[in-house]
């Protein structure tokens, strides 16, 4: 296989998306479950379960949109749109990458959890409904973006046997609105109107104010989840009401990168910003300290 083949199978794939899905490892990282290696094992390969989920996912939207692609600016160079995967082979790819996917469950065990399987059938099924129409719905669409994230956190929860904090389940949804509004809203900055049916239904006031409103209370939730008595109780501090204004500053530099050149998608937000990058490492390896902290007091 050339390499440029391979280059464009990855994109294919949107590779680069899977960061993600490492939504899938935050309760096994909340809730001390990382030191028991069977949590572990089974969060990993929950993750790459996940990500052949979404990578399935983005190929069946984009041999829907093959035609409307090749008349975007920025997407006519998706593999699709540009001609260098056949649709054919699109097709394969993701008949393939299912295959995989269920292999996966199966020997992991994975399908044990009922509900684990009914939030990945809801992903795929809602996000297929979105790429049929439902993204053309003012509102519905951001609830469908929103909703990948949640499941993501859910999905990891579920396989691991660990109960979600409800501030941290807030934390999670609010800020996949508030990531959710700022897609769309620079949308409609960087690409105009025509793009994106939806955005007719939209005015830039609403999305911005609605955008702020979403990463005030973030921090506020955040803020209630660190000095929550289970928290406390669960790491032996609230040590992580020291981390607050760590999250105030990482969600400033986000919105400010996110209003400068950017289509507003969180991924390339995130890696078009290497400040942005030092701040959510910064704040993995401070929430490392003290959950390490926690495990040794346990």
């Amino acid at each position: 296989m050339k390499a440029y083949t391979i280059k464009e199978y990855i994109t294919l794939l949107r590779v680069k998306h899977y960061v993600k899905n490492t939504l899938v490892l935050v309760p096994l990282f909340f809730s001390l479950s990382f030191y028991d290696v069977k949590n572990v094992y089974t969060g990993i390969f929950g993750f790459i379960v996940f990500s052949l989920l979404s990578s399935i996912v983005y190929i069946l939207n984009d041999i829907k949109d093959i035609e409307k692609d090749k008349l975007h600016t920025i997407k006519c160079k998706r593999p699709l749109a540009a001609g260098t995967i056949s649709k054919r082979s699109a097709v394969i790819t993701a008949l393939f990458l299912f295959i995989l996917m269920g292999i996966i469950i199966i020997l992991t065990g994975i399908y044990k959890s009922v509900f684990a399987l009914c939030v990945l059938c809801l992903y795929l099924v809602l996000n297929i409904l979105y790429s049929r129409g439902l993204k053309n719905i003012p509102i519905i669409d951001i609830v469908i973006l929103a909703s990948g994230f949640v499941f993501r956190v859910i999905f990891g929860g579920l396989i691991i046997g660990v109960e979600i904090s409800v501030w941290l389940y807030l934390v999670v949804t609010i800020g996949a609105f508030y990531m959710g509004f700022g897609k769309r809203r620079n949308e409609m900055l960087q690409q105009g109107k025509e793009t994106r049916k939806v955005t007719k239904a939209y005015s830039y006031n609403f999305l911005d104010k609605n955008m702020y409103v979403c990463q005030t209370l973030c921090i506020v939730f955040y803020s209630l989840w660190s000095i929550d008595a289970v928290t406390v109780a669960r790491f032996h501090s609230n040590a992580f009401v020291f981390t607050i204004p760590l999250v105030v500053v990482l969600l400033l530099k986000y919105s400010l990168s996110a209003e400068a050149d950017s289509d507003g998608d969180p991924t390339t937000v995130l890696f078009h910003d290497k400040i942005l990058i030092v701040l959510v490492l910064l704040y993995f390896a401070s929430a490392l300290f003290i959950v390490n902290l926690a495990g040794i007091v346990k």
